[in-house]
This record gives C-alpha cells, sequence and structure tokens, in this order.
C-alpha cells in the first residue's frame, strides 16, 4: 500500500471554482495505467495528470495525461496544474524544467513572483491539415447547429496541432458562442472520420485591448462534453492566426491573450506566444496561473 498525493487545481486562473479544474497525483510511481484510468475516471475532470520520475538524464519529470475515457499525449491546463503542485510541493525557485510526456521531451519555464507561480509550457511541432472537404466541414457545422452565414470568411475550416490536434473554426460573432448547442453523438461519430477527437470554435475581437479570442472547445468522443478552458486548443489557435495572417505581430513574435468558458461559468485565461521565422509560425508557447481547490490523500 501506499499513499498518493491528489490535488484539484484550477489552471489558466488565479480564483477557484473557474478556470479548468484539473486533477494532479504529484506522486504517481507505482501506478498501473489501470490504476490512473480508474482515478482519473472517479475525479471526473476533463484531465489528470500523473506526475512520474524521470526514467532517463534528459528530462526533470514525467507526465501521463488521462480523461476520464482515456490517455492522451498532451494536455495545456493539466501541464499548468501539474508543475504548478510540483513548484508548490519543491518550493522551487524560477527555472526550466524538461518534461517528458506523450508527445516528447520539452520544456516547461516556472516563474515566480509576488510569492505566486506563472507556467509557460512550450508545446509540440506545429501541424496543419489541409481545410476540411465540403461533406465533413457541412457534418460538422450541422453538429454544431452553425450556419455558413456564422463563419467567418477569413478562417478556414482545419486541422492543426501542437501535440493534440483539434479542428478550428471561425466564427463570425462572439454572442453566437454562447448559442451553440452541438449534437455530441454527432461530434463523436465524426471523430473517426476527422481523426481529430477536439472541436475548437472561436471568435476574434481584434479591437480589444486586452482580450483577441474567445472560444469554446468539445471533445465528446474521450470523454469531455466540453472543456472549459483549453491550453491545447488556444496554442494552436495562435499558429493558426499567424499563418492566415488574422491577428498583427510584433516582429516575429504574436502574444495574445484568449478567454474560455464563459459559458460554462467557469472563465479562465490564457496567454499565447508564437515564434515566427519568414512569416510562419514556427513555436508556440502557452502560459497561466493555478490555484488549489482541495487536496487528500488516497491508499492504494
Amino acid at each position: 500500500m501506499k499513499t498518493y498525493r491528489i490535488y484539484q487545481v484550477d489552471a489558466f486562473t488565479q480564483k477557484r471554482f473557474v478556470g479548468n479544474p484539473a486533477g494532479v497525483v504529484s506522486n504517481a510511481d507505482g501506478l498501473t495505467a489501470t490504476q490512473m484510468q480508474a482515478i482519473a475516471r472517479e475525479l471526473n475532470n476533463s484531465e489528470t495528470a500523473f506526475v512520474l520520475s524521470p526514467t532517463s538524464p534528459d528530462h526533470d519529470v514525467g507526465i501521463r495525461f488521462f480523461t476520464p475515457a482515456t490517455e492522451v499525449p498532451s494536455c495545456g491546463h493539466a501541464t499548468i496544474a501539474a508543475h504548478y503542485i510540483r513548484a508548490l510541493e519543491q518550493r522551487l525557485s524560477p527555472c526550466i524544467v524538461m518534461q517528458k510526456i506523450g508527445i516528447g521531451i520539452l520544456p516547461v519555464e516556472i516563474q515566480k513572483g509576488d510569492d505566486e507561480y506563472r507556467i509557460v509550457m512550450t508545446q509540440g511541432p506545429i501541424e496543419f491539415s489541409p481545410p476540411l472537404p465540403e461533406k465533413p466541414r457541412n457534418d460538422l457545422l450541422a453538429a454544431l447547429a452553425l450556419s455558413e452565414a456564422d463563419i467567418n470568411p477569413r478562417c478556414p475550416v482545419q486541422i492543426v496541432s501542437t501535440g493534440h490536434s483539434k479542428v478550428l473554426i471561425g466564427i463570425n460573432r462572439r454572442d453566437t458562442l454562447g448559442l451553440i448547442r452541438p449534437d455530441l453523438p454527432r461530434l463523436t461519430g465524426l471523430s473517426s472520420i476527422l481523426g481529430c477527437n477536439g472541436y475548437f470554435v472561436f471568435a476574434l475581437d481584434p479591437a480589444s485591448a486586452s482580450t483577441l479570442a474567445h472560444g469554446r472547445m468539445f471533445a465528446p468522443a474521450i470523454g469531455i462534453p466540453e472543456d472549459p478552458v483549453t491550453g491545447n486548443a488556444n496554442g494552436p489557435l495562435g499558429a493558426y492566426l499567424v499563418k492566415h495572417r488574422l491577428a498583427k505581430a510584433d516582429r516575429n513574435v504574436l502574444r495574445f491573450r484568449a478567454v474560455q468558458g464563459e459559458a460554462m461559468g467557469r472563465p479562465g485565461t490564457v496567454d499565447v506566444e508564437v515564434a515566427i521565422a519568414d512569416g510562419n509560425p514556427v513555436q508556440v508557447k502557452v502560459g497561466g496561473r493555478a490555484v488549489v481547490a482541495f487536496q487528500t490523500e488516497v491508499r492504494i
């Protein structure tokens, strides 16, 4: 029997009970994949992170991510949550930590100011798929109860990945976001056709001085009807905005804030930074803060 430390962490916020809740098991060595899946199902957050000791000198920590239904290779908000807990437990000074996750070994920056931690994760390689063909595109809009008139004509509907792919759907009006009532079984069926489990609907607000984008993300095929605040959606969005010249960059970097979760009553803020070379996105970073909602222990 071993005692495991379990935390509920609200990520992309500094206020409890908003943002995106993630489970974190901070001393997960010894758990089997079956046990991890059972814990993730019990906590019933969109993702739970399991923090593991390194297995080789090329990384400082390993992390595995589970939804209530399956393991996933990467997760933005659970990465923020896991490294926030690790920083608290170890009282870390500002540093860079190399984490090994399902998509490879990537750096995470631990920033500290006024006794508060901020976590910045570098995401995986940027990959763009072609815009969706007409039939699956039409099926997707129908599943989201969106019309062609709702779609921003400057925004091709396409799959983008920085480690965990999402279908990006840009719409004209922010107030339309709150009206979306997705057909979740239909989205689940489309996931097997498209080879992508997440659907990120976003609206741009270029006139705002503080927030460039607002969004909602649905992933019912992996047990997430709607995710409050998604690092692995807003990160790809940053690369997408650069590729399609939808946002003004400052020299070779695009920095912006995105808000998600408003329709669920769990708003959170994601800071996105995209490095640009020759006009193309080459690296994405996603940052945010976190707060512990509660913690407990379980003996297994």
